[in-house]
C-alpha cells in the first residue's frame, strides 16, 4: 500500500469535499456545516468549533483514505471511476448510520424527539440528513463521489 499517496491524496480529497459542503451552503443547497458539527462534539465554545471540527474532519478523511487504499488493494482496481462508486457507498454510509449515530453520542446535538431545552443545541440531523435541507443528500453523495474518484485517480 502506498501510505504516502494516501496521505497526499486523502488530504487534497477531503479539502475538497470540505469546500464542495461548504460552497453549497451558500448557494441555498444544504445548511448542514460538517466543520462545525464535528467540532461541537469536542468544545462547547463556538467560536472555536469551525477549526477543531475541520481538524477532526481532516482526520476522519485521512482515515477513510486508508480504508479506501486497502479496498484499491484488495480488488486490483485503483481507478477514478470505482473511487467515485466506493465514495458513492461511503456518502450513503454517512447519510443513513453516520449521522444518525452521530445524533446519539453528540453531547450538543437535540435527540430525534426532544423537546425544547434551556440550552441551545444542534438541530439533528434526520433522515438521509434532510433536517439540514432538501439539497443535503445530494450535495453529500456528490461530495463524496469526487472524494473517492480524486483518491482513485491519484493512487498508484
Amino acid at each position: 500500500m502506498n501510505i504516502s499517496d494516501l496521505i497526499l491524496w486523502g488530504f487534497a480529497a477531503t479539502l475538497v469535499l470540505t469546500t464542495l459542503m461548504a460552497a453549497s451552503r451558500p448557494l441555498g443547497l444544504t445548511r448542514i456545516d460538517l466543520p462545525f458539527m464535528l467540532g461541537t462534539v469536542f468544545t462547547s465554545n463556538r467560536n472555536n468549533a469551525p477549526w477543531i471540527g475541520f481538524m477532526a474532519h481532516l482526520v476522519m478523511g485521512w482515515l477513510f483514505a486508508l480504508i479506501y487504499g486497502v479496498t484499491f488493494e484488495n480488488t486490483g482496481l485503483a481507478t477514478w471511476w470505482f473511487g467515485a462508486i466506493i465514495g458513492l457507498v461511503h456518502g450513503a454510509a454517512v447519510l443513513t448510520v453516520g449521522l444518525q449515530v452521530l445524533n446519539f453520542i453528540h453531547p450538543r446535538m437535540a435527540r430525534p424527539y426532544q423537546g425544547p431545552t434551556p440550552t441551545r443545541q444542534l438541530q439533528p440531523a434526520g433522515f438521509m440528513a434532510l433536517n439540514y435541507g432538501t439539497g443535503t443528500p445530494l450535495v453529500t453523495l456528490l461530495s463524496h463521489l469526487v472524494y473517492g474518484g480524486i483518491l482513485g485517480m491519484f493512487y498508484s
